[in-house]
């Protein structure tokens, strides 16, 4: 169990934050296997290939085809259409997409709420889930990170919410 004390000096709060954090196994969901090399903002890819159990590649072209066929708006006017560089998590197309697959999206936050759940082991339900935290998704399986990266910031960072298997 880690009990660490944190300070914010500006509102003269102090910050306890105890239980076990959240573990890391580096894993890439299949993406060197599937012949892509380097570094790419395919976090959203990566995570469902490595929660749903899929090959990479096909979740790739998923993805791909989504983003491709995706209306454009004032955020997405140009640029190649692949899963390389990012998923709009919010549009309709992928949150259909997480269905087809058996998830079940549970959110954890709501405008003003303020953080309740952390990417720590002991606020994350068991089994394999999908996070969504800033800016990024990542697969945790049984309390274990899955990704190319330890994500956690010591078991501080919000979970804005989670795609469950169901």
């Amino acid at each position: 169990m880690a009990l660490m004390f944190f300070k914010n000096t500006e509102k003269k709060m102090t910050y306890k934050v105890t239980g076990p954090t959240v573990g890391f196994i580096k894993n890439d969901g299949g993406r060197l296997a599937a012949g892509y090399v380097g570094d790419a903002g395919d976090c959203v890819c990566r995570a469902i290939a490595i929660a749903a159990e899929l090959p990479y590649q096909q979740v790739y072209d998923c993805l791909a085809e989504g983003n491709a066929t995706q209306r454009r708006s004032k955020h997405h006017t140009k640029g190649p259409r692949s899963a390389r560089e990012g998923i709009s998590t919010t549009r309709k197309w992928f949150k259909d997409y997480m269905v087809s697959l058996g998830f079940t999206w549970t959110p954890t936050m709501q405008i003003g709420s303020g953080c309740k759940v952390h990417l720590r082991a002991d606020e994350l339900p068991s089994g394999r889930i999908v996070c969504n935290v800033s800016l990024h998704l990542v697969a945790v399986i049984d309390g274990l990170i899955h990704d190319t990266h330890d994500c956690s910031r010591n078991g501080k960072r919000c979970v804005y919410g989670y795609w469950s298997l169901a």
